[in-house]
């Protein structure tokens, strides 16, 4: 668990800096885009490192906007840009079908996720299961 935890912290930490320079827009909102997902794992990731309080209300809202979030991620690769600060693969392109599955995954997961944890124990299979799932992605996909 502690993996997708400092998974989820490291990219909400890196994000500011990766935006800088940037000069495509097409690669500038998918990096907003990608930095509102990390900026809600950094929220949920805090929680179960014990860093803040537990709010399941808050993560339960969490869990829903990064679904919402989630859904965006096909739209926002759609065109193949790059840019030098860019993190991200050209093969996000030859394997779009893929790439775009792992998106609905997350999207799918996180839906299904909202609303059900209660406790700090719930909130500890959910990070796991969501930086699991982040990762997946990343692996093949990020830089």
């Amino acid at each position: 668990m502690k993996k997708y935890i400092a998974l989820g912290l490291i990219l909400a930490g890196t994000a500011a800096f990766a935006h800088g320079g940037v000069k495509d827009p097409d690669v500038m909102n998918r990096m907003m885009g990608m930095s509102a997902l990390a900026k809600h794992m950094k929220l949920i990731g805090g929680m179960a490192k014990g860093e803040t309080t537990f709010d399941a209300a808050a993560v339960n809202t969490t869990l829903g906007k990064m679904s919402e979030e989630a859904s965006y991620i096909p739209s926002l690769f759609e065109t193949e840009a790059d840019d030098p600060k860019s993190e991200a693969l050209p093969v996000i392109w030859e394997k779009f079908d893929t790439f775009t599955d792992h998106a609905a995954t997350l999207e799918t997961l996180t839906s299904g996720l909202a609303g059900t944890v209660e406790t700090e124990a719930d909130l500890r299979s959910v990070v796991q299961q969501v930086g699991k799932a982040c990762g997946a992605c990343h692996s093949t996909f990020r830089e």
